[in-house]
């Protein structure tokens, strides 16, 4: 049978967000491999979502860090595999996986295996710190040349990546979401649910969606939520996971935000977490094109969210939400208690974002990812 191989360094990246296109490849006759380490979790289920999916699983231990030295065995591993299966294709994610992939490729392109890489936002960009420019940059420029088709989900990253060297660049409206079914109502009795999650009736709730790292920046919003007086009724939740947990937890305890803030960790009821919230607070340093951002739009939620790229791509200032400066807790305090103050502003955004984020529905990243595979494999 012919092969694909799918890579990225977190093992639950597929199932969260490829699902639609391993489908894709397996109804042409493909059989789908893995290659991940199955050990981390960035989405909650290190990869127990493949479970009957038909999807060949290949450990390989890829670390975060871009300087372990366990990402050379990582390296030794991936190149015995593309030896032993001789794959069609690669398709990768993520910047270790998407380093590695196309650098074990090299040698089998000659043979015409294609490379694929989608970049969910480049470590390098308007605004980012000089550091990234000078690791990130040209390394991505030297392993464009060993890539067939690279895929990107924003407009500024696209336009860089024309400046490459990959034979075909192409953007997508990034991995897309079921608008339709992020639009229907779940919740009977928000008031209820909203209790559940520790919301009080008067409460204004303002929710995050995002691993818990560095990049996802809370602890800004939860620097804001300290500026504000508890008789604003702010009640604070975060959903998700990862190593900032502890931290964040003592942060919040250091703050005396405990009876304001709660951590309700990886949901899987995350849309009806949506209709609980009354505002979306979104303060990331780095983004490519934000899934959570625009599950949020699709729930009609008013957003407050960093001025950076991917997120100036679905909010536009002053209709969909409010741009404010990531690194200022004082600039997301004064957004959220604004639209706290002007419920039918939020409302106005609300609706805009409902209607714009239809653009984003993953139907039309199906269309062009369709089209690029049946170019690439034909």
């Amino acid at each position: 049978m012919k092969k694909v191989l799918l890579v990225t360094h977190v093992g639950d990246f597929i199932p969260q967000f490829e699902m639609d296109n391993v489908t894709y490849l397996q109804k042409k006759g493909y059989e789908v491999h893995y290659a991940a380490n199955f050990s981390l979790s960035s989405y909650g289920n290190k990869g127990e979502r493949l479970k009957n999916s038909g999807v060949v699983c290949h450990f390989i231990p890829f670390q975060r860090s871009p300087f372990s030295r366990e990402n050379i065995r990582a390296y030794r591993l991936l190149k015995k595999l593309l030896k032993e299966e001789r794959f069609a294709m690669i398709h990768c994610h993520t910047p270790i996986g998407g380093a590695m992939a196309r650098m074990a490729g090299r040698a089998y392109r000659k043979n015409g295996m294609k490379v694929l890489y989608t970049a969910h936002g480049f470590h390098f960009f308007k605004g980012a710190p000089i550091i990234n420019w000078l690791l990130y940059y040209p390394v991505e420029r030297f392993l464009s040349w060993f890539t067939d088709v690279q895929i990107t989900i924003n407009q500024e990253d696209f336009e860089r990546a024309l400046h490459f060297h990959a034979k075909k660049v192409v953007r997508i409206p990034g991995v897309g979401i079921d608008t339709e079914h992020m639009g229907v109502r779940l919740l009977e009795d928000r008031e209820s649910f909203r209790a559940s999650l520790g919301v009080e009736k008067e409460d204004f709730c303002l929710l995050s969606v995002g691993e818990l790292d560095e990049n996802k920046n809370h602890e800004t919003v939860l620097k804001a939520v300290q500026k504000m007086k508890p008789d604003r009724h702010i009640r604070y939740l975060i959903c998700g996971k990862g190593r900032l947990e502890q931290k964040l937890k003592d942060r919040i305890k250091e703050y005396g935000l405990e009876d304001r803030v709660k951590m309700l960790g990886y949901r899987n009821d995350a849309p009806a977490v949506y209709e609980a919230a009354d505002l979306f607070v979104f303060p990331s340093h780095r983004e490519g094109l934000s899934a959570a951002l625009m599950e949020a739009m699709a729930k009609g939620l008013p957003v407050v969210c960093s001025k950076i790229r991917g997120n100036v791509d679905l909010i536009e200032e002053e209709k969909g939400g409010l741009l404010v400066d990531s690194h200022s807790p004082s600039a997301f305090a004064e957004a959220i208690l604004r639209l706290q103050k002007d419920r039918k502003l939020g409302e106005q955004m609300g609706r805009r974002n409902r209607e714009f984020v239809s653009s984003f529905d993953k139907s039309r990243v199906r269309a062009v990812m369709d089209k690029v595979y049946d170019e690439v494999l034909e």
